[in-house]
């Protein structure tokens, strides 16, 4: 089977906007209402970096979306496309098949159609590119923190981070921390929500502390968090009791939350949008006018997830 085959076999989707093109040509076309702005993110994932080795094909598909469609919900953003770029030791057609309908099923959930993409043989690999629209200036940024914010983060820390951290002892993880860490759940909804609500907000991908100081940086404020505030699932929490390591859910990565900075006024709006939702959302700190992060209680310095 050469490329087009593969490509035409199990990614040539029917495209759910009719004002789009899609896979077969040389290039994706798209239309974009007007007063909407487009956001565009891309994630590569890697084998052996990013995911163990016998991950299965259903779980890095869904991984490979979903941390893309992360970025998109921390903008407040409605996911619409994304392009595909694969990378493949061999042409293995149960693989492939997985692969692809895992991918499809999260697409369809999200409502965010495949235009196109390439494929090549070599490590395993997945990057993807998505793209959705915003209102025009009602996006999302980690610039726009104000002083007296509300710090918040949204469901629990860790659980991911320890999954991986007992696979590399060899140690087999839980069906909860395991499916955290192949399957983490974007919050796009949640992300749509806080539009007009929210000032600041960033997905928490490399950790809560080095993922806290980019939106401190970009708003040039400071915060301060309290340890003893921080979500934990009972896994977790019993981990870090035992070994007394914050550093994990701190810094551990791959947690997919949302961390969020809310005028005082508009709190109480928070309420609402946890029972509509279903989803727990816990205030962590506030926003200072002293620059740099406290983490009142922490008495070392964490090490965030670092790309090189």
């Amino acid at each position: 089977m050469n490329e087009f085959d593969l490509i035409e076999k199990y990614f040539n989707w029917n495209t759910q906007d009719l004002n789009s093109l899609g896979v077969g040509d040389d290039c994706a076309l798209v239309s974009i209402k007007p007063n909407y702005q487009l956001a565009t993110s891309v994630d590569t994932l890697i084998e052996g970096v990013h995911f163990p080795q016998n991950t299965s094909a259903a779980d890095i598909a869904y991984k490979s979306l979903s941390v893309n469609l992360s970025d998109l919900a921390a903008m407040g953003a409605t996911p619409k496309y994304f392009t595909l770029a694969l990378t493949l030791p061999e042409f293995n057609e149960p693989w492939l098949e997985e692969f692809s309908a895992s991918l499809k099923l999260l697409a369809d959930q999200y409502k965010v159609d495949l235009l196109g993409g390439d494929t090549t043989k070599g490590k395993l690999s997945i990057t993807i590119n998505v793209t959705g629209t915003v209102p025009k200036g009602q996006a999302l940024l980690r610039s726009s923190a104000k002083v007296g914010d509300t710090i918040f983060i949204s469901n629990t820390l860790g659980d991911a981070a320890l999954a991986w951290n007992q696979l590399q002892q060899g140690v087999e993880p839980s069906h909860g921390l395991l499916e955290q860490f192949n399957t983490p759940k974007p919050q796009v909804v949640l992300g749509q929500a806080l539009l007009g609500v929210a000032n600041a907000c960033i997905d928490v991908s490399d950790g809560l502390e080095q993922d806290v100081n980019h939106i401190l940086e970009c708003s040039e404020v400071g915060a301060t968090i309290n340890l003893a505030d921080i979500p934990l699932s009972r896994e977790v929490a019993n981990y870090v009791q035992e070994t007394n390591d914050w550093c994990l859910p701190l810094a551990g990565g791959d947690d997919y939350q949302l961390c969020f900075s809310v005028p005082k006024e508009k709190t109480d709006v928070l309420k609402e949008i946890e029972k509509a939702l279903d989803i727990r959302l816990t205030k962590i700190g506030m926003i200072t006018k002293q620059q740099g992060l406290e983490i009142k209680g922490l008495d070392k310095t964490c090490q965030s997830y670092q790309h090189f």
